[in-house]
């Protein structure tokens, strides 16, 4: 799989700007991507050095429109933790 198969967007919430300034950044990656796949996406796309990738699976919520109801679909989440030496991603630099 390619890198930019693996990192889909960048996930830009409150909670996750929160953890720009200890250099954690957070990404919608793909489903069946492992821990090592994002760390080696997030070097090749970004050039930075990732000293950790935690990720969790995030559950559909159902959805109400009337009388039909539906799920959103589910996807994975990963926040990566970038090394001490690392310089930050410059996307993400200028949203602060």
């Amino acid at each position: 799989m390619a890198a930019q198969d693996i990192i889909i967007r960048p996930i830009i919430t409150e909670k996750s700007m929160a953890g720009i300034g200890a250099k954690k950044y957070t990404f919608e990656v793909a489903k069946d991507a492992t821990k090592i796949d994002i760390a080696h996406a997030v070097e090749a796309l970004f050039d930075v050095k990732v000293q950790k990738v935690n990720t969790m699976h995030v559950r559909g919520h159902l959805r109400r429109q009337g009388r039909s109801q539906g799920y959103t679909r589910s996807w994975k989440k990963a926040i990566v933790t970038l090394a001490e030496s690392s310089k930050a991603i410059p996307f993400f630099e200028g949203m602060i």
